[in-house]
This record gives structure tokens, C-alpha cells and sequence, in this order.
């Protein structure tokens, strides 16, 4: 009856070790899905809480820039087009001239579309990032990188002992 109880109590005692040295591990392409589904969301799920805000400050600046540069364009481009058909009853009329309405026309394009390139890379390092911190979750990155030694006593040999425990 006495060896059943040891055995009852090395299982129990096992068993709580095991369960108390299990990792948290995220998976990758979970991580990635969730941002490409909503911006940050993989970012919420690797537990990188402060990542959020800067995704959403570049994608809402690059939007922003986007939406400015397009109207700027759309203004330029009507007005040369105007011009072009003999209508010349715009508000820039003596302030530009015609190439001067094509180079700015040219200009805000060109923001536009480099804007656009910001937005969608953006949303891209926001996947590319989730995913790597997925992959990196339970990566440990402590400066403890030790020797520990202690005397132990081994009570089954009825001898002692040293313990070499390495920490990297």
C-alpha cells in the first residue's frame, strides 16, 4: 500500500511540473490573417499592443495624403482641360499658365500614386510584422546566461551530490 501512495504522489508531482512548464505559442499564419483581415489585429493576438497605434497612424496619414493629393489633381487636370477646350473663367487664370497647369497636374499625380504606395506598404509591413512576431513569440531574449551550482541529496542512492543547472 505504501509504494502505490509514492507512486500516486511522483505522478501528481509530475504531472503539476509538466502543466506548469507548458509555452504560450502563436501561430504564424493565424497572426498574419488576423492583420490581413483588420490592421493590428495580428498585432493584438501576438500580444504587441503598442504596434497598433502605428499602423494606424501610417495607413489614416497615407490615406489622408492620398485624398488630398487626388483632389489637388483632379483640380489641375479640370482646369488644363478647361483651358485647352477655350474656357478660361477658372480662378487661376493669369496666376498659371497652361504648362504650369500640366507640370502641377503631373505633380499631385505623382504624390498620389507614391501615397498609395505608402498606404498599401504600410498594410504589407503590418502582415509581414505580425507574422514575425508570431514566430518569435516565445523566443527568449533574457540576459541571464548563468551557471548555477548546488549540492543535492539523491535519497533513492542515500548519496549527495552536485547540480549543474544552466541557464541560456
Amino acid at each position: 500500500m505504501l509504494s502505490i501512495k509514492k507512486i500516486l504522489i511522483i505522478l501528481l508531482g509530475t504531472f503539476t511540473i509538466a502543466s506548469a512548464q507548458e509555452t504560450i505559442t502563436k501561430i504564424p499564419k493565424k497572426a498574419g490573417l488576423y492583420s490581413a483581415i483588420l490592421p493590428g489585429g495580428g498585432q493584438f493576438y501576438t500580444r504587441k499592443y503598442w504596434k497598433i497605434p502605428i499602423i494606424y497612424a501610417g495607413l489614416i496619414t497615407s490615406a489622408y495624403y492620398i485624398r488630398e493629393n487626388n483632389n489637388s489633381y483632379q483640380l489641375y487636370k479640370n482646369t488644363y482641360v478647361n483651358r485647352l477646350q477655350n474656357n478660361n473663367s477658372d480662378e487661376f487664370y493669369g496666376t498659371y499658365s497652361n504648362t504650369d497647369l500640366k507640370t502641377l497636374s503631373d505633380y499631385y499625380r505623382r504624390n498620389r500614386e507614391i501615397s498609395i504606395l505608402c498606404f498599401f506598404g504600410t498594410y504589407l509591413l503590418n502582415i509581414i510584422d505580425a507574422s514575425v512576431s508570431a514566430h518569435l513569440f516565445d523566443y527568449d531574449v533574457s540576459d541571464d546566461l548563468s551557471l548555477h551550482i548546488q549540492p543535492i541529496y539523491l535519497p533513492k542512492e542515500n548519496t549527495t551530490g552536485l547540480a549543474l543547472l544552466f541557464n541560456l
